[in-house]
């Protein structure tokens, strides 16, 4: 190689090695504003370039002196993909690039409990749009934040920078699960202080989300797209010191709430996303939640380490994990298997249908199915 290819080359590397943490949300339900977060060692401005092609041009800049940075941005669903850079301290990243919601068909893949930490070259062959996460991102907070803290956000920085262009290249929408607000081990009994921290400190901190963020609906009209988030993990603690989500009796909030949003019929696909398993919510209270997934057009759940499709009153019910192990079957399961996977859903621009494939991790499909979109 040549002394000076050598240098650039050194150079590139030595630039990219220097990038922060960074990762995209969405802290509103407009499609057309982009959170663009990272992390840095020294507290600074956060500065965030932008534009339609690599000389970006356009700037946003919060003049905060922090660690943590949150910058909004214009996103826009043209067929062009944005361009940015962040700067902080005068320490510019490179140019990343990320796919607007344009095109013939939105792709969102699911994912859940994601402790293992698995290859994900498959996911990112498929090039979805989003990336939701129904919920157990991580082991817990007290591994690398000690017992008790509740605002430490090291777990979920560590899992940006096992997958930086992921997160760097799509935006992620996350569901809460126990394990991402774990600050005490669990052990075999309730212990006398509380294991989780409910209402998600480090969490909530880490990823800006629409409304409350422990519960949220995204909005994607151009594809007449809907997706809820639900705080539903390990329930049958509620009211001990193992409890971990919001309430969600009936009288509850967060009931309410949901009530509400899965009514309305200005969307024809309805998705909704949660880290409990879907037979113990139907079977909750007298099936109270049962009517509400029933006017959607599916339930998502992170909650067990297969890969499952259900199917009750024409609604399917499925289930993912980047991991494999123990078997809880739904007692309407359609396909079953104990199998590490993700979940692709296809909604097509104008379409009345949307697909769903369960894809093992090198990418083949373990199962695909097809689903008729809401009457408007």
């Amino acid at each position: 190689m040549r002394p000076t290819l050598l240098l650039l080359t050194l150079c590139f590397h030595i630039a990219r090695a220097e990038d922060p943490r960074i990762w995209l949300t969405h802290r509103t339900n407009d499609p057309a504003k982009l959170c663009v977060n990272w992390l840095t060692d020294a507290p600074g401005e956060s500065i965030v370039h932008f534009g339609d092609t690599p000389e970006l041009g356009k700037s946003e800049r919060l003049a905060d002196n922090v660690t943590l940075h949150h910058v909004e941005i214009p996103f826009g669903e043209g067929d062009a993909p944005l361009h940015y850079a962040v700067e902080t301290a005068g320490k510019r990243s490179s140019v990343a690039v990320v796919k607007r919601y344009g095109g013939a068909e939105l792709r969102a893949a699911v994912v859940a409990d994601w402790q293992g930490r698995p290859d994900l070259t498959a996911l990112r062959r498929d090039e979805p749009h989003l990336l939701f996460i129904a919920g157990d991102q991580v082991y817990s907070l007290h591994e690398l934040c000690g017992h008790g803290v509740k605002d430490c956000v090291k777990p979920f920085a560590a899992l940006v920078a096992r997958y930086p262009e992921l997160f760097r290249s799509t935006p992620v929408m996350p569901v809460l699960g126990n394990h991402d607000r774990e600050i005490r081990p669990r052990g075999p009994q309730p212990p006398v202080d509380p294991v989780y921290d409910v209402e998600a400190t480090a969490w909530r901190a880490f990823y800006p989300l629409p409304d409350e963020g422990w519960k949220w609906r995204f909005e994607i009209p151009g594809f007449e797209a809907r997706f809820l988030a639900l705080d539903l993990s390990h329930t049958q603690d509620q009211g001990t010191t193992w409890e971990t989500n919001h309430p969600f009796t009936s009288d509850s909030v967060q009931f309410r709430w949901y009530a509400e949003q899965i009514a309305r019929r200005d969307r024809r696909f309805v998705i909704t996303l949660m880290n409990e398993r879907n037979a113990t919510m139907r079977g909750y209270q007298k099936g109270v939640w049962t009517p509400l997934f029933r006017q959607g057009s599916a339930v998502v759940s992170g909650f067990g380490y297969f890969a499952e499709r259900a199917e009750l009153d024409g609604i399917p019910y499925f289930n993912t994990a980047l991991g494999a192990g123990a078997k809880y079957p739904d007692p309407h399961s359609k396909f079953f298997a104990s199998e590490a996977s993700y979940l692709l859903l296809r909604l097509p621009r104008g379409g009345k249908s949307f697909s769903a494939e369960l894809k093992n991790l090198p990418g083949a499909v373990l199962d695909r199915s097809e689903w008729p979109g809401l009457e408007r």
